[in-house]
Order: structure tokens, then C-alpha cells, then sequence
């Protein structure tokens, strides 16, 4: 048994074949990791423009009145140069016109005849100067970069409708028992339902790679060996849940190694998870998550998803929230680096929910965090300050 740390070191300097590039329209981009840096073509704003609506006029001009020379709509072009004593009236988004360098904004006006009386104050110049957001050869997002709906409408606003990106990393999903069935199948006696590769699955998705999923695999040698054959051919990973303990019928290590499955580590003082195997075949990797369906979910989130992630260029931070433990927290035991889900509340206080172990699921849905209480502590006191990681 291994500590959770020195299995994070294993997992940091794995070598693997990170996933090919492919262009895809820009539509159906979020979710993808940036394949190369986006380097724009055109200044952002491409021309000086109106930040508001207004009336264009020259900053210097004292005049008591102003005569409106023209009337510029966002997307035409000025005709004529403003001189002193004129104005345009200009829309937001509008082309500045020559001779302008400010906008009095529409409120602090008055229109009467053709002409314009500023009326009100109105001290700033309102105007989006041209290049002032984004250059003509700068490098706006760089690759690696997690493409979200503020990147689509990045690179749709320098004039790219299609995007290089990564190719979704394949994750082959099985899961082991003779007892498990199928969502929508009647239980047998002694019989659960299977929601580990569905819980999986759905992980695997949001951290933007694609499920083949093989169903559920009877407990014994032959048939774990011939699916684990296939998806070594098909996938660059593999998450088989359940039989990796210590149990009569738990199979999955003692087959890894006898199809030349290099194993890096079998146990990881980790709770829940402690039966979390990880090996690697040519250009695939393979872990061994436990049966127990909020170990399965931990490990995936401690372990996986920063491989997973970078397998497809994009390096995994999660997200920590401070706050302050609403109540004390106790553990009997402490040999292993326990992960405890949490709520973070509105008001900054973490509070652990009720939880009776690796096999309540249901915990995790009143779960907003995960907290991690480190090998040695046996308590944490209420006030203490912490930071949990957001799930």
C-alpha cells in the first residue's frame, strides 16, 4: 500500500500518447481543449467605435450648440468629418467619424431643429479605441486552453468558424460482478443495480472524453481477460470497477499481470479507495477502481481525471474553496488519508454530510466538496480553516 501522494507522483510522470488533433466546427467546441494557440488576425476593435449612444463631437469644442451633420448606425460608414460647431449622432458599435475623438452620451443631451445642446455632465469620452481589447498578431488563447462558451465567443469575434482541438481521449468502462444488473431489469434476489459504470461514465464525459461502454462482466477469469483484451486494442484508457480487492472472486490484478500489464501500484492508503490498482499497456492506461460506488467516485476524481485530462492537452487544477469547519470532525482510525464529502455553504462553512460509508451513494448528492483529512489526524476542530475541493 502505497500513500496517495506517491501514487499522485506515479500518475504526474506516466508516459503516454496524448491524443491527436482534429479541426472542428467552432459550435461544437466547449467542452474541448485548444490544440494551438488562437492568434488573431485583425485589431479587436478593428476600428475606433462609439461605446454608447451619443453625438460625436470634438473634445475641445466649447460651441453653446452643435449641428448634426449625420446620423451613424452600427455598421455604416461616416461620410462626412466633424468640424467644430457639428456633431453626428452616433449608435453604440457605431464607426467613429474623423475629426471626433468623444461621444456625449444621449442622456446628458438635448435635440431640438437639428441641432444638439449638451445639457447635463458627462466627463468621459466614451469611445472603444481600435486594438484596445486584442492586437493583430497577438496570441489571444493558447493551447491547452479548456474551451468555454467565453473562448467560442472569443475566437468568433476575430472571425474563425472552425477550431483545433484535441480528439476525445476513447475510455473503455466495464464493470465486474455477477451480481450486478442492468438499469431497467428487474433484480434478482442478492442482485444491485449497476451504477458505478453509469456514475463513471458520466465523469468521464465531463472531463471531455468519450465512453465505450462494454456492460457488465461476470466475476471469473476467462471473461475479464477477453474484455480487457479487446478494449487494450480500442481505447487509450480503461476503468474496470470491482473485483480488485481481496475477495474470493476479485480477479482483476492477478489477470493484469498475466497479460503483461505493468502495475505500478495495487492499494493506496486512501479512504474510501484502498483497492485502486494502475498499470499501463504499450499506449494504454489501466485502473482498477473499487466496487464500492463513492470509492469508485473518489478515486476517479483524485486519481483519473488529471491523467484523463491531460491525455487530451489540458492540465486538470481543481478548484479549492476556503471556508471554516462548521463542526468538529472525528476519526477513529487515521492510517490512511481519508476523503470526506462535504457542503460548502453560502456563508463560507463547510459541513460534512451524513455519510455511512463507501457504499452511500446517495451522500455524494448532498455533496458539493470533497475534503481531505491527511494520514495521522484523528480530528479536526470546529472553526478550523480548510480548503475543500469543489465537485
Amino acid at each position: 500500500m502505497i500513500p496517495i501522494e506517491e501514487a499522485e507522483k506515479i500518475l504526474e510522470k506516466i508516459e503516454f500518447r496524448r491524443t491527436d488533433v482534429e479541426e472542428v466546427p467552432l459550435m461544437l467546441s466547449p467542452g474541448r481543449v485548444l490544440a494551438a494557440d488562437i492568434v488573431s488576425a485583425i485589431d479587436m476593435p478593428p476600428f475606433d467605435k462609439s461605446a454608447m449612444d451619443g453625438y460625436a463631437v470634438i473634445s475641445d469644442d466649447n460651441s453653446a450648440e452643435f449641428k448634426i451633420t449625420e446620423v451613424i448606425a452600427a455598421g455604416s460608414v461616416p461620410v462626412r468629418q466633424i468640424k467644430k460647431g457639428e456633431c453626428a449622432k452616433i449608435m453604440t458599435g457605431a464607426v467613429m467619424p474623423a475629426g471626433a475623438d468623444r461621444v456625449v452620451k444621449i442622456e446628458a443631451t438635448r435635440e431640438q431643429n437639428g441641432m444638439m445642446v449638451i445639457t447635463g455632465i458627462d466627463p468621459n469620452r466614451n469611445i472603444c479605441y481600435r486594438g484596445e481589447d486584442i492586437k493583430k498578431g497577438e496570441a489571444v488563447l493558447t493551447a491547452g486552453h479548456w474551451i468555454r462558451p467565453p473562448e467560442v465567443g472569443i475566437i468568433a469575434s476575430l472571425g474563425f468558424d472552425k477550431v483545433p482541438v484535441y480528439q476525445k481521449a476513447k475510455v473503455g468502462i466495464a464493470t465486474t460482478g455477477s451480481e450486478i444488473k442492468e438499469p431497467g431489469q428487474p433484480l434478482g434476489n442478492g442482485q444491485i443495480y449497476n451504477s458505478n459504470s453509469y456514475s463513471i461514465g458520466a465523469q468521464v464525459l465531463q472531463a471531455g472524453a468519450s465512453v465505450i461502454y462494454t456492460g457488465i462482466v461476470e466475476d471469473n477469469a476467462e471473461s475479464i481477460s477477453r474484455l480487457l483484451s479487446k478494449l487494450l486494442e480500442e481505447t487509450q484508457m480503461i476503468l474496470i470497477s470491482g473485483g480488485v480487492s481481496m475477495g474470493e472472486f476479485d480477479f482483476v490484478p492477478g489477470i493484469l499481470k498475466q497479460m503483461g500489464i505493468k502495475l505500478y501500484f495495487e492499494k493506496v492508503a486512501i479512504q474510501p479507495g484502498k483497492p485502486t490498482v494502475f498499470g499501463t499497456y504499450k499506449n494504454t492506461l489501466l485502473f482498477g477502481l473499487p466496487g464500492n460506488p463513492v470509492s469508485a467516485f473518489t478515486i476517479f476524481e483524485i486519481l483519473v481525471r488529471p491523467v484523463l485530462c491531460r491525455m487530451m492537452g489540458y492540465r486538470y487544477i481543481p478548484v479549492l474553496l476556503k471556508g471554516i469547519l462548521k463542526k468538529n470532525y472525528r476519526r477513529k482510525f487515521a492510517d490512511r488519508t481519508a476523503i470526506v464529502p462535504v457542503q460548502y455553504n453560502n456563508d463560507g462553512s463547510i459541513e460534512p454530510v451524513e455519510f455511512h460509508g463507501s457504499a452511500h451513494l446517495s451522500a455524494l448528492s448532498k455533496a458539493s466538496a470533497l475534503m481531505e483529512v491527511p494520514r495521522g489526524v484523528h480530528e479536526i476542530p470546529k472553526g478550523s480553516t480548510l480548503y475543500v475541493r469543489q465537485i
